[in-house]
């Protein structure tokens, strides 16, 4: 009976058993979605917080239009704390240069409304233009400035477009409103967020440094030996170097220190196309070598280097770059020293010793930004003060003259139509066109999901303008209202799903609203106010999908290109250049590829950068051993595209150079000459067509 009892509970206890495991896998699966959710709905809360804050302040003081300062700061809220403050930071400069201009265009055009509209055109055109230029934060902040003188310009035209001569007065509100909203905002997420944006930029930094390292030790280990296997590693970390400036530029934002230091970290990427550049140029050394001789000189760089660096090498692991970042640093700079201290017997052992010295220089300068970020007692070393170079003209210009063509436009048609919210219309419009234009070939796809995005916070407001506040008469009871739509924008805003509509949602819904001490009900008016806003919107999208920005392929060619037209007239250049300005103008090409770019590309803007370095060192030394018209000739032969006959001319004037007699002063003249004769060889016989591209003959 026993027995019998069992048998027929059996399936009751396994459809129990099923019923658990359902239970389990809904309870695991709740948790990891409330897991996933928890910090998108924090942020959500941050941004109705910064909001609510915003437009309280401004209503106590009474401001004429308070929903600039509750769109300001849903503007500068971002899920990153660094993003947040560093945003903010420099949405003041930009509100403040472009109250300015907007003063000095009222007064050398009082009367003159074609004038004003013409000026107010043009410079947006060089806001966009600058914009397009910079990158990062500074790119918003000249953004900013354009438009901010648009909307200014628009309270100042109001319907009939007339210049009211009240200019100043109304900069000195719209700044004080912005000014409100951003430092609302900062307070409030500094004091819910403590940010690890500089944690996260030391992870990053010593996971790709500590792989650079690695894989560089395991090419001089392997030799001749399937050297080829790391070409895509190699180029993948190139880009990967790319993509850390927006990391560096958040964590400079969460910390003054970093602030006062923020040369050190922006000169990391410096340090990391170095490595790569050395790497790039020892790889072509070994691979050009038989195997056994590869071995050799391999081995005898190796010895060169500090065992405990060696180990570091061969383990490869991040967390010595992290824990004890000054010691690492301290013996990267003694294999420096050493790896330079003395010539080579060889040109060969010499450019590999060299280059090895110049992977290692770059790791230390990235050693030296993790000391920074880590707070090592140590204090960081200063570097060299940076300059900025234009990596190419043409999307700046490209950006200009579609700001002006798309402004121009609205304003034309508001002319003809006489709509009386066409300055509103002219507003936006500048705002889209200005935001987006530093987004090259996204800038379209950007611009739809931006529109969506206002419609949508058109529809937002609608309901939350004609439906939620009538019924309310406290500011609790409209903040709550407010929450129920910016909560969850936020929130929305903060997943990687679709993040740039759910911005403009939650930007355009404040200025939408149009909230204020009297608000007004007025339902014609909401409306045309929201055709305005999306019109703007969408005549900005228009312009872009009229006059799009250079596609990738094209740009990744242009650059590329005005590398080697730079590099030509380095050979033939009868001034001198400095290598620290001819390193910067390669590594902003570099930093300025885009990401669809082809490794191969990448990898030929490296030999660019390697070849020119080299260049600048024989020009120096040519006079000193009586070699001027040698290598003057080598060198008008690669300004030429002439790859073969500039090799034929090199291997002569290393000839020449092995021929010259060793005295004291050239003992290390000589081997170090022949050395980059040796690299430039090597790096036009890898990459040959590249460096015959568009060759005069």
């Amino acid at each position: 009976m026993r027995i019998g009892l069992i048998e027929l509970r059996l399936p009751e206890l396994r459809e129990l058993a099923s019923d658990l495991r359902a239970v389990c896998d809904w309870k695991a699966a709740l948790v990891n979605a409330a897991r996933a959710a928890g910090p998108p709905l924090l942020f959500g809360l941050r941004l109705w917080a910064s909001v609510c804050l915003a437009l309280y302040v401004a209503f106590w003081l009474q401001l004429e239009n308070a929903s600039w300062a509750g769109t300001s700061a849903a503007l500068v809220c971002q899920p990153l704390l660094g993003a947040s403050l560093r945003k903010g930071w420099f949405r003041m400069i930009g509100t403040l240069v472009g109250a300015a201009a907007i003063v000095a265009l009222t007064a050398c055009f009082p009367q003159d409304s074609a004038g004003f509209l013409v000026g107010l055109g043009l410079w947006g055109a060089a806001c966009a233009l600058v914009a397009t230029l910079l990158r990062n934060f500074a790119s918003y902040a000249a953004a900013l400035a354009g438009y901010t003188t648009a909307i200014i310009a628009s309270d100042e035209l109001g319907a009939i477009g007339g210049t009211n001569g009240e200019a100043f007065t109304i900069a000195i509100t719209r700044v004080s409103e912005i000014w409100i909203g951003i430092v609302c905002a900062g307070i409030v997420l500094a004091g819910t967020d403590f940010g690890a944006a500089p944690r996260r930029l030391a992870v990053l930094l010593a996971g790709l440094s500590a792989e650079i390292a690695s894989k560089f030790g395991a090419a001089l280990t392997l030799a001749g030996l399937a050297l080829s296997d790391m070409q895509p590693v190699r180029r993948e970390l190139v880009r990967q170097a790319i993509a850390l400036d927006p990391v560096i530029d958040e964590a400079i934002g969460e910390s003054s220190r970093l602030h006062s230091h923020s040369r050190v970290l922006q000169a990391v990427i410096d340090g990391l196309f170095e490595a790569l550049a050395g790497w790039s140029a020892v790889v072509r050394r070994l691979a050009r070598l038989p195997d056994d001789a590869a071995r050799r000189e391999a081995d005898a760089v190796l010895d060169r280097v500090p065992r405990e660096l060696r180990s570091a090498l061969s383990l490869g692991d991040a967390t010595p770059w992290v824990s004890d970042s000054t010691t690492m640093r301290r013996l990267c700079d003694t294999a420096v020293r050493s790896l330079t201290a003395s010539p080579a017997a060889t040109p060969s052992l010499q450019l590999l010793a060299e280059q090895t010295a110049c992977v290692l220089a770059g790791l230390s300068d990235v050693l030296n930004g993790l000391a920074l970020l880590v707070a090592d007692p140590a204090h960081p070393r200063r570097s060299r003060p940076a300059r900025l170079h234009v990596p190419d003209w043409l999307p700046a210009v490209l950006s200009a003259g579609r700001a002006f063509v798309t402004i121009g436009a609205i304003e034309v048609f508001w002319i003809v139509t006489a709509w009386p919210d066409g300055a509103l219309a002219i507003t936006w419009t500048a705002i889209s066109v200005l935001l987006l234009s530093p987004r090259a070939d996204a800038a379209y796809v950007q611009a739809v999901k931006f529109m969506a995005g206002t419609g949508l916070a058109a529809v937002s407001a609608a309901i939350v303008a004609f439906a939620g506040l009538p019924n309310v008469q406290t500011f609790a009871g409209f903040s709550i209202v407010m929450g129920l739509f910016l909560v969850p924008a936020g929130a929305l805003m903060a997943q990687p799903w679709q993040a740039s509509m759910f911005a403009a949602l939650a930007g355009t819904f404040v200025p939408l609203l149009a909230p204020g001490n009297q608000m007004s009900y007025d339902i014609v008016q909401f409306y045309n106010a929201a055709l305005a806003i999306v019109l703007g919107c969408g005549a900005a999208a228009l312009s872009f999908r009229l006059l799009p920005p250079l596609s990738p392929a094209k740009q990744s060619e242009r650059l590329l290109a005005l590398a080697l037209r730079d590099l030509r007239r380095l050979a033939t250049a009868a001034v001198r250049q400095p290598r620290d300005e001819w390193e910067n103008r390669m590594y902003s090409r570099l930093a300025a590829l885009p990401d669809q770019a082809e490794p191969l590309q990448r990898a030929q803007l490296l030999a660019a950068l390697s070849v020119g370095a080299e260049v600048i060192h024989l020009r120096r030394i040519a006079p000193q051993l009586g070699l001027v018209s040698d290598l003057d000739s080598a060198l008008e032969a690669l300004a030429q595209g002439n790859s073969v006959a500039a090799t034929a001319a090199l291997i002569a004037l290393d000839q020449r150079l092995a021929l010259l007699r060793q005295g004291d002063a050239q003992t290390s003249i000589v081997p170090r000459a022949r050395s980059r004769v040796l690299a430039i060889c090597d790096a036009l016989g890898r990459h040959r067509s590249y460096f015959d591209e568009g060759a005069s003959n």
